[in-house]
């Protein structure tokens, strides 16, 4: 069974099958292994972000594209600061629209600094574009020992190109070298984790940006040669594939190299030359001894592309990744498949031995312990530089150990089958596996258990859903939904129900969990932050912007099935169940998204910073609850002047100084929505004065 297995996962990897799958583990290695390498701080990128765009527009009335000064201002200020060299991931392939001589000027700064980059875009598609090398296009000049020979054996397809962008002969003029910007996607799912260090058009090599910028920036002469399945610039293998491409090593997020946006530097280039360069102004000494990649990042020039670490990651950050790794030395390479089949029949030989000498009950550990070496492998072999076929072993494993199950599935297993198949649909995976465990609490009733009860609700989300069709809603909701939900059951939560875009969770039943308070707030926070990073896609979809509000409480209640003898839900009732519903809906009178009570924020045990909030009584509750917003340690600091500020004037307000706890609340206004709301009621108490002993309590008159 072993063999058999490894047989047909083996046959599965060679007819490609299994690349879409495989590719997704690759992804999950490279963003677990991410770090920087020995040469990532000789790496910087300048970006025209969202913010640049906006500089430019509302500073200088400039319009996209901008005019070619504000690139040669670029130039100089990295020739300035001793930049090893200067890419430009642009192609400027239009005369600028200010007139020639801003081409020139841009041209000349290009000349004076001597290593500036182009880029070209070559293609085998766009029809218009030039087929040869036009004259007064700065060629590479690149010869690569052992090419000819190589061609022919490899018959690399994807690295010719019968067509060619170029940029006008007026800038062209004053790049050292041009480079291709145009790099191919992995064919399972159009990602970028291979690229070529060359391509091929009109019988010239040309070079990536990145061994255009190593080329330029490091002294020559240069040795480039392909032997042995690499390509090796000046002693440094590459190794390459037969399309000539090379697996990236990512350093991790966007940004993780040094980047600048390109408003920063213009300004000071700008100021520089004025004379009113000051001690606040950014230094050009930032580029000392650097590479230095220029691109856009702002999501409306489109130059985002999916890769293992995001998908919508900066182009000119790939291109960064690409120089970053050959200055490091540490592409990576593809396991050997030899080395690779020994390791498929090792794994599939084991797992079928293991999985024939138990049964019951004990084939479950066999399981938990087979699976994970797959991955685990993978991860081994990326630290050391190789991309292990992880699907493949995988798929082999779990192969050779189905076939030791069957007899236990066609009958230990059906009753399992069975309540997966009924309630996969409607409980969280935690309840089914409880379910399964204990399949006699399949009857009506519950248990009185300490839970952290978690509401959440969209804000405005009546006229959103007016907006949309029926098709777009769902497609809406299911997007958000599934974000959210993630989260929550990552942190251990079990999803009570769903009320249009509403959520009902809860945490610590059917299992224990004696963190759950910190769990529910911590999934609280996390939701609100993924969904600040969806707001621009849903933004795009809907128009505006989508916030959501959370109330989290934590209490007793009773959780247990409910309802019929014959449909019941696995759900809770109580008090406390109610009061996070409230906590939920009393947001909107302070202006916050995130509110919990104090028996959550007091049981979290500081997981989180908060500020204490208020002294609310919500409707339906004679008894007045204390409630507290939480933050993420960074927000909180960012913002602690406002929220000390806060705590002090709302001491004032407890003690029923309203006319001074609203001057102090006033300060705030501006910046704290919750100090806005307080402004207002410390007026409307000044109007008409609390009947009785004021004990600072917010009665609240609305859910």
């Amino acid at each position: 069974m072993g063999a058999g297995g490894a047989a047909l996962a083996l046959v599965l990897w060679l007819l490609g099958l299994l690349e879409p799958f495989e590719a997704r583990t690759w992804d999950w290695r490279a963003r677990l292994m991410a770090r920087p390498g020995e040469a990532t701080s000789r790496v910087a990128t300048i970006l025209i972000d969202q913010g640049s765009l906006d500089w430019g527009r509302e500073s200088q009335g400039l319009a996209w594209p901008w005019p070619r000064e504000t690139y040669r201002a670029i130039t100089d200020f990295c020739a300035r600061g001793g930049a090893k060299a200067v890419v430009f991931d642009m192609i400027y392939s239009e005369p600028s629209s200010y007139g020639v001589e801003d081409d020139r000027g841009f041209r000349a700064s290009l000349k004076r600094y001597g290593k500036g980059v182009g880029a070209l875009f070559l293609s085998s598609e766009n029809k218009k574009a030039a087929k040869a090398w036009p004259a007064g296009q700065p060629e590479a000049g690149i010869e690569i020992a052992g090419l000819d020979r190589w061609l022919a054996a490899a018959k690399p397809g994807s690295l010719a190109f019968t067509n060619a962008q170029f940029p006008t002969p007026e800038i062209a003029g004053g790049a050292a070298m041009l480079a291709n910007t145009n790099f191919p996607r992995d064919s399972a799912d159009s990602v970028y984790r291979r690229v070529p260090l060359f391509d091929l058009f009109d019988g010239k090599v040309v070079p990536s940006e990145a061994l255009a910028a190593y080329l330029v920036g490091e002294p020559g002469p240069h040795s480039l040669a392909i032997e042995a399945g690499r390509l090796r610039v000046d002693g440094r293998g590459v190794p390459i594939d037969r399309e000539g491409r090379a697996i990236l090593r990512f350093r991790g997020p966007s940004q993780t190299h040094a980047a600048v946006s390109a408003a920063s530097v213009i300004q000071a280039e700008i100021r520089h030359e004025a004379g009113e360069s000051g001690g606040s102004d950014l230094s050009p000494g930032i580029f000392e001894g650097k590479y230095v990649l220029v691109g856009v990042t702002a999501a409306g020039l489109y130059d985002l592309k999916p890769t293992p670490m995001s998908s919508a990651y900066p182009g000119v950050e790939v291109n960064a990744t690409m120089l970053d790794n050959l200055l490091s030395g540490d592409f990576m390479s593809p396991l050997p498949f030899p080395a690779t089949v020994a390791l498929l029949l090792l794994l599939c030989l084991g797992a079928g031995a293991a999985a024939s000498t138990v049964s019951g009950g004990k084939s479950a550990l066999v399981y938990l312990a087979v699976i994970p070496l797959a991955p685990l492998a993978g991860l081994g072999f990326y630290a050391a530089g190789y991309w292990l076929q992880v699907a493949a072993l995988g798929l082999g494993g779990v192969l050779a150990l189905v076939g030791s199950s069957l007899a236990g599935y066609a009958t230990e297993g059906r009753q399992k089958r069975y309540i997966k198949g009924a309630f996969k649909q409607y409980l969280s995976p935690a309840v089914i596996e409880e379910l399964i465990a204990h399949p006699e609490s399949l009857k009506l009733g519950g248990e009185r258990r300490e839970l952290s009860i978690f509401f959440s609700d969209m804000q405005g989300f009546t006229s959103v859903s007016e907006s949309l069709s029926p098709e777009e809603l769902t497609a809406l909701l299911n997007d958000y939904l599934s974000a959210m939900t993630d989260i929550i059951q990552d942190e251990g939560g079990t999803i009570d129900k769903y009320e249009g875009d509403a959520i009902i969770a809860f945490w610590n039943a059917p299992l224990d969990l004696p963190d759950h308070a910190a769990r529910a707030v911590r999934a609280a926070l996390r939701c609100q932050s993924e969904l600040a990073e969806l707001r621009p896609a849903f933004r795009a979809r809907v128009g505006k912007d989508l916030f959501m509000r959370v109330g989290v409480n934590s209490g007793p209640a009773v959780v247990g099935n409910m309802g019929s003898r014959t449909r019941f839900d696995y759900t809770m009732l109580g008090d406390a169940v109610n009061l996070a519903s409230r906590l939920e809906g009393i947001n909107k009178q302070y202006g916050t998204y995130t509110m919990v009570s104090a028996s959550t924020y007091r049981m979290a045990g500081g997981a989180y910073p908060a500020r204490e909030l208020s002294r609310v009584a919500v409707v339906g509750r004679v008894e007045p609850v204390t409630v507290y917003e939480p933050m993420l340690p960074a927000e909180y600091e960012a913002r602690r002047p406002v929220l000390e500020a806060f705590g002090q004037a709302l001491e004032l307000f407890y003690a029923g100084a309203f006319a001074q706890a609203e001057e102090a609340f006033g300060a705030l206004a501006d910046r704290d929505p919750p100090s806005r709301a307080y402004r207002a009621k410390c007026r409307e108490l000044q109007a008409s004065p609390p009947e009785g002993e004021w004990r600072g309590v917010w009665v609240m008159t609305q859910k």
